[in-house]
């Protein structure tokens, strides 16, 4: 069940920072502007996707996979 929730939580996280970058303009990205004027625009608008956006959804994707297939594995031994 834990790893349901987690997957739930973390593809909520990704798809709402997903909805804020698309439909309000970044509005609400308070990390972006930090990112940005740190990295320059491309690498810091880049890693913000990455980290905030792209890498839960995936990570929600697999929690959710390995609570409906146990036997899922992509990190073996």
């Amino acid at each position: 069940m834990g790893n349901l929730i987690i997957g739930i939580i973390a593809l909520l996280y990704g798809l709402f920072t997903l909805y804020l970058r698309i439909f309000k303009e970044s509005q609400g990205l308070g990390k972006l502007e930090h990112m940005k004027s740190m990295l320059g625009d491309k690498l810091g608008t880049f890693l913000h996707v990455f980290s905030y956006t792209l890498l839960p959804i995936c990570v929600g994707l697999y929690f959710i996979a390995r609570y409906y297939y146990p036997e899922l594995e992509i990190f073996q031994e």
